[in-house]
């Protein structure tokens, strides 16, 4: 018998700590390999952390409630057989994952440190403020002058983290006056309950979603653009393969992962949309990873990411997609799932929704919007000329941040998937 230390493992990037929600199993509890033996929760998912071997859990270290950072120890596990080379190799990565994690915090430090440095150390006051504070205020974009109205609650009035959180929480809080002539001037008034009414608390999951949507309309610019797209030739193929896909593949498929592939070979053709903004500067990703908003039971929503979209046949993406939708509805999905994405897809129709303007899931600077396909009279041209017929059309929203793409990129990106659309043949699988 061999014992196992279990570990926090790698929970996706920027992720370095996470709180012990719930023991599945209680100590002194045999489990089997793959098992999930507890619930934790970051910033962005919930979710288990499976055994990784069979044996029995001896001692649980990290208690319910507690906070416990990536690579610590959080039980042991007591092993029954011999381990085989390719479990060595297994747990290897995992630590090889662990330490990578490590390092890119230690980066991010580093990275924090040299912005600090080009702040001076002190205000026009001569407050002297130190590195984690000047970095702080460097990220935030907080002022020397706000800087020197921060009363420091630290030796001689010396400005801590403390503070300067505090100050950035105030801010959020605190609405600038809106100048109205004096007769046309209203009082805001909050919103009471009423008798009868019910009073609902947001879930943890739903204030996280809340955050980033407002965050997302405060960082971007919001503009969205239309264009309709004939889908009738695509529906058609679809429906007439979808029972030898399943016969063949043991998968459903539906119309969501031709929406995926058509909009990562548009990304291939137009990469300025698959970016993201870092003050002045444009990052542009190598890697074209969609995510597609999927909606859970509970009523929340997460966004699960198809890593490498664009190097995938169709029927890789499909069974991804079944496979991610599936286990995010079950509250399955490995944080590193759900992070990484530079591509967001969500899909209206789900719900007959003809279109929308959704909003764009930061860090990215777009995100598509696929309404309900129906049946429309449509002028088609023919050889014999424009005749009236029956034909599936469909409705695709672009919302796109107007800091780093303008109109003319949008709606030649947006055109890109509709001629693929139009124009989707089984050659493409």
């Amino acid at each position: 018998m061999a014992r196992m230390n279990i570990v926090l493992p790698a929970m996706g990037e920027g992720v370095i700590e996470a709180t012990i929600n719930k023991w599945l199993v209680k100590s002194g509890s045999n489990v089997n390999e793959d098992e999930p033996l507890v619930e934790v929760a970051t910033d962005k998912v919930d979710s288990e952390i499976p055994a990784p071997s069979g044996g029995t859990l001896v001692e649980i270290k990290a208690a319910e409630g507690s906070v416990v950072k990536v690579g610590e120890i959080i039980a042991v596990l007591e092993d029954n057989k011999e381990k085989q080379p390719e479990e060595i190799q297994k747990i290897e990565k995992e630590v090889e994952r662990i330490r990578e994690t490590i390092n890119s915090v230690r980066e991010e430090k580093k990275e924090e440190t040299l912005v600090s440095r080009d702040m001076k150390s002190r205000t026009q006051s001569g407050k002297f403020l130190t590195p984690l504070v000047r970095s702080i205020a460097a990220r935030e974009g907080i002022s020397y002058d706000e800087l020197d109205r921060i009363n420091g609650s630290g030796m001689d009035g010396r400005i801590t983290r403390d503070d300067v959180l505090r100050f950035l929480e105030e801010r959020k809080t605190v609405k600038p006056p809106i100048q109205k002539p004096a007769e046309t001037v209203t009082r805001t008034v909050p919103a009471e309950p009423q008798a009868g009414d019910e009073i609902i608390e947001m879930d943890r999951v739903r204030k996280l979603i809340a955050d980033h949507m407002v965050m997302s309309k405060r960082t971007s610019p919001h503009v969205t653009s239309f264009i309709d797209a004939d889908v009738t030739r695509v529906v058609n193929w679809r429906n007439s393969v979808k029972d030898k896909f399943l016969a063949a593949q043991g998968q459903k498929l539906t119309l969501t992962p031709i929406f995926i592939d058509a909009a990562a070979r548009a990304l291939q053709d137009f990469p300025m949309i698959n970016i993201s903004v870092d003050g002045n500067n444009i990052i542009k990703k190598k890697n074209i990873n969609i995510g597609m908003a999927t909606a859970l039971p509970d009523g929340n929503l997460i966004v699960p990411v198809i890593k490498n979209a664009n190097e995938k046949n169709l029927t890789g993406i499909a069974i991804s997609v079944n496979d991610l939708a599936e286990r995010a509805r079950a509250n399955r999905l490995r944080p590193d799932e759900i992070t990484g994405g530079t591509f967001t897809i969500t899909n209206f129709g789900s719900y007959n929704n003809l279109s929308g303007t959704p909003i764009i899931n930061q860090p990215q600077v777009a995100i598509l919007g696929i309404g309900a396909v129906r049946k429309m009279p449509a002028v088609v041209e023919t050889p014999d000329g424009d005749v009236i017929a029956i034909r599936q059309i469909m409705i695709l929203s672009l919302s796109y941040d107007h800091r780093v793409i303008d109109g003319a990129l949008a709606g030649k990106f947006l055109n890109r998937i509709k001629d693929i659309l139009e124009n989707y043949t089984d050659s493409l699988i």
